[in-house]
């Protein structure tokens, strides 16, 4: 269980109020301290923000601060605002930049180099506790950079031994990715044209050695990472914010509970809808802020598979008013990255190459939801948004800046957005 000491402090750095943080640990358990406390917020309208996965303790608490800043300003004279910002078990690598956050030049340049910094060795040992031997072999690996390819098949063999959670290296289970059991060079060999193409690394030809790869194999542990990120967000939301908001307005009806998620927090958020007993009418809006998950995911019949339906496929109805999914073609880690390791998660066709399967609705919005609207920012500022359903908000006029391998992917704390939120739950004046 997280530590909620420090509760009060965190809070302390946040511009507006009533704020409180609610922290979970892996498992989705909530931190009792930090439950009582959102409890006893006084307001009509609870805006609740799940962070992404790139986060440490210290980033989210500016991009709370940041994010809620402007919505005091915004909303109507009946509306009594309440903060609460989701705070659950992440990791931030902190070679990537984020616009705004870190001084210019306090980063290195994308693909200077593949060793990990302090910073990063002492958040993966946080990350996967008890596993320092293979990640002390993993950064010595990165920071080498040994020429022969049987360095990167041993590099391979490390990570997969990160995400099977298996100290004994015993074969992948079959939950596992496919990206993790693929052979290593040909994987970090697609990784690191993929860092190309979104800017952060030299072009690899053929025949390169295995030099020109290691900046796919500090990506694929980015992936490993990613993958963790990916299950512990969807056991977060429908485990733990879910059922904490569901009992929170079964003890309060008449509080409206607006949910807003960035990045793999969209997961959270979203997930949490499981929870969410059918009739129930407390979640008022949820927005999605760059969304590392299916553009499939509500909908009830894939294009590729009509047998089947999205993970949350219908659970927009359990929101009582919009779900709105904004995008911008400005995030390189949801344009290549996301599809690139869904698409080796899963299909032998291939490594590279856009396939509209593997999708992230952060990159261009809901699909296979039949009448969900898709919209501009400027056009949903200007117009409003549906007061039900699935809409989807191209942001990219705003979230656009940012340096590689992520691109804008973290670039949200803009007013453009918080209007867009304030006018998903009505909260406008």
């Amino acid at each position: 269980m997280a530590d909620s000491g420090g509760a009060a402090a965190f809070g302390a750095g946040i511009g507006v109020g009533p704020y409180q943080e609610l922290t979970f640990d892996a498992q989705g358990d909530v931190d009792p301290a930090t439950r009582a406390a959102v409890a006893r917020i006084e307001a009509t309208d609870l805006l609740v923000f799940a962070h992404g996965w790139n986060s440490d303790r210290s980033t989210s608490a500016r991009l709370f601060d940041r994010f809620f800043a402007p919505f005091p300003g915004l909303v109507g004279a009946g509306v009594r605002l309440g903060y609460v910002g989701v705070v659950w078990p992440s990791i931030r690598f902190p070679d990537e930049p984020i616009p705004d956050f870190d001084p210019h030049g306090a980063l290195p340049d994308a693909g200077a180099g593949t060793a990990l910094d302090d910073a990063t060795r002492a958040a993966l040992g946080v990350f996967w506790p008890g596993r320092d031997a293979e990640l002390d072999q993993v950064a010595a690996l990165l920071a080498e950079q040994p020429e022969p390819l049987a360095a990167l098949d041993g590099f391979g063999a490390l990570v997969r031994r990160l995400v099977d959670a298996d100290p004994a290296g015993a074969a992948v289970s079959p939950e596992v990715p496919a990206v993790f059991a693929r052979d290593a060079v040909e994987v970090c060999r697609a990784l690191a044209e993929a860092l190309a193409e979104a800017g952060g690394a030299p072009a690899v030809a053929l025949g390169d050695g295995a030099r020109a790869l290691w900046g796919g194999a500090k990506e694929l542990l980015r992936q490993a990472t990613y993958y963790e990120m990916k299950k512990r967000a969807g056991v977060v939301g429908e485990h733990g914010l879910g059922p904490v908001l569901t009992d929170l307005a079964g003890r309060r009806p008449a509080l409206r509970v607006h949910l807003v998620g960035h990045s793999f927090g969209a997961r959270v958020v979203s997930f949490s809808l499981r929870a969410v007993p059918d009739g129930a009418r407390h979640v008022k809006s949820l927005t999605l802020l760059q969304g590392a998950f299916s553009h499939y995911a509500f909908s009830e019949r894939l294009p590729h598979d009509r047998r089947r339906g999205g993970a949350l496929g219908g659970l927009q109805r359990r929101v009582d008013g919009p779900v709105v999914a904004c995008h911008s073609a400005h995030d390189s880690a949801l344009r290549v990255f996301y599809p690139l390791a869904s698409r080796m998660a899963g299909d032998s066709a291939g490594l590279l190459g856009f396939d509209e399967r593997w999708g992230a609705v952060g990159h261009d919005g809901v699909q296979a939801v039949p009448g969900a609207p898709r919209l501009s920012l400027e056009a949903a500022l200007r117009g409003g948004l549906p007061e039900a359903g699935c809409v989807s908000v191209d942001a990219g006029s705003v979230v656009r800046r940012g340096g590689a391998p992520s691109g804008a992917h973290s670039d949200i704390c803009h007013e453009e957005l918080a209007r867009i939120v304030v006018g998903a739950g009505r909260m406008g004046r």
